[in-house]
């Protein structure tokens, strides 16, 4: 049921808003600002699912007329949109405890607020792996982006439990900011992360060199009557990955051969790199190349 990148989504919004509540509860009756900013982050963790949500669905139809190669970059934009809010996350907490440390104001029932980090350490590394594995199985960019911004609060949940502790029996209240300050700066760092890969295939960038490799690999298994190819590009959006190239043959080659050996090639492309679309223009060689073990036909 939460297999699928729909399951999954359901899932985010449904765990995220259980947190939201049970944070936002606790955080204000024991006027923890690190509670709080947790609970923050969490809400903007919510917002972050409703984008992916959406975007699934409307990355999940199929070409049509008016977008010919399909809609799979709304899901590098929805990513885009968590990084951003993920980033101003960060910036209210560090405002919020700034302020909080000029005011010097203490906090109560830290041991409640020490009971909800852990039941949110808990639930986030779970839910976190289990979109990841998801994203991983479906090639999902949204997915992954919110594996990683809900990892991002395993990891700043445990340091304010860690203040929580000290606070609690310490009494050194100036710790619960100074935590929440820490963690301001690792979401900041997390939201640029998130916007890095998608933000590439906003803009076109090539993939990555091992999927490059995989496809000249493919290509020097073709041999004969393939002489060699040229006009190398490629490109992602969302989980879709998009290869055309020239592909040069051996003069004589008829075109159901040719077209016999594009298919051969396609398939070969698409076995190894899932959910891509290949072009491939055929040109005849033009007899200059010096060294060639393909038979020229004339």
């Amino acid at each position: 049921m939460f297999s699928t990148e729909r399951g999954a989504a359901n899932l985010l919004i449904g765990v995220v808003v259980g947190l939201i509540l049970l944070k936002v509860t606790v955080g204000w009756i024991s006027g923890s600002i690190s509670v709080l900013a947790q609970a923050a982050d969490s809400l903007l963790d919510l917002f972050a699912g409703l984008v992916t949500f959406f975007a699934i669905r409307i990355a999940a139809r199929p070409a049509d007329v008016g977008h010919p190669f399909g809609h799979g970059k709304v899901e590098d934009m929805a990513s885009v949109v968590q990084g951003v809010l993920i980033f101003i996350a960060g910036a209210l907490i560090l405002y919020s405890s700034i302020n909080r440390i000029i005011h010097r104001t203490g906090i109560e029932l830290a041991e409640a607020g020490m009971g909800v980090m852990v039941v949110s350490i808990i639930v986030s590394v779970l839910l976190s792996r289990h979109l990841l594995k998801v994203s991983r199985a479906t090639g999902s960019i949204a997915l992954e982006a919110n594996a990683r911004n809900i990892a991002a609060d395993v990891y700043s949940a445990t340091a304010v439990l860690v203040g929580l502790v000290v606070v609690r029996f310490t009494g050194f209240s100036v710790l619960d900011p100074v935590i929440a300050i820490g963690m301001a700066l690792y979401i900041m760092k997390i939201a640029y992360d998130t916007i890095g890969k998608p933000f590439l295939g906003l803009v076109d960038a090539r993939l990555p060199s091992s999927e490059r490799a995989v496809i000249e690999s493919c290509l020097a298994e073709q041999g004969e009557p393939v002489v060699g190819f040229h006009e190398l590009r490629t490109r992602r959006a969302g989980k879709q990955r998009y290869i055309d190239l020239h592909l040069v043959m051996a003069k004589g080659v008829s075109l159901e051969h040719a077209h016999q050996v594009c298919d051969l090639l396609e398939h070969r492309i698409q076995m190894r790199l899932p959910q891509a679309s290949v072009t491939i223009h055929v040109e005849p060689c033009d007899g200059k190349c010096k060294q060639c073990s393909a038979s020229c036909a004339e």
